[in-house]
């Protein structure tokens, strides 16, 4: 996949993530219905690491502990291919260290804030402003509000969308959305933006 970066908006959300993709507040009626809202999660980025061999042998990813946190992200394996002992297995009620699936950045994590079953519809699309590729994201009434609430603290800062325990993306707030709908854009296909938005579905 491409490079993405995200952005949010109030009426056009917009995300920044380490895959490089921007978010925006604008759904289409069509496309993935997310299948099991108990895999996809909504977690805050405490600290990223770039792609690299595992150093140490930390096994401990889901520490509250700060200091074991990046000395278990530093010894993580993220080689492609590498299965996750976790794989969907984490408790989104604690900090986990992880890594994206596509590029191999490491990330340490806050708990989850968001679930699966807070997104009603995901879809793929070519925006028609731009030309380009987009993932537009509609939240159920209650995921909106939590959305809202959550962007509009934590601009600048990155969220990444977390399924099976891997990073699928982690886009960085720019504004406020109060909506309910989001907009990811960024440097990829629109089969590749079809993918990920199969992705964040649950495949």
């Amino acid at each position: 996949m491409g490079s993405v970066r995200i952005l949010l908006f109030a009426a056009v959300a917009v995300l920044v993530t380490g895959c490089q993709a921007e978010v925006v507040g604008q759904a289409a009626p069509t496309g993935f219905i997310v299948k099991d809202g108990t895999q996809l999660r909504f977690r805050p980025v405490l600290a990223e690491l770039p792609p690299g061999p595992p150093i140490g042998s930390s096994t401990e990813r889901q520490s509250t502990d700060p200091l074991t946190q990046q000395a278990s992200a530093q010894a993580f394996d993220c080689a492609q291919g590498q299965p996750d002992p976790l794989d969907g297995r984490d408790d989104p009620a604690l900090p986990l260290v992880t890594c994206d699936r596509a590029q191999g950045t490491k990330y340490v994590l806050a708990p989850g804030f968001l679930s699966g079953a807070d997104v009603s519809r995901v879809d793929a699309a070519l925006d028609p402003r731009t030309g380009s590729s987009v993932i537009n994201l509609s939240f159920t009434t209650a995921g909106a509000e939590t959305w809202a609430e959550w962007t509009g603290q934590n601009i600048g800062k990155q969220v990444a969308m977390v399924l099976r325990s891997r990073v699928l993306t982690a886009p960085a707030v720019q504004s406020a959305i109060t909506g309910g709908e989001t907009q990811i854009t960024g440097k990829f296909t629109l089969p590749e933006a079809r993918q990920l938005a199969r992705d964040i579905a649950g495949g």
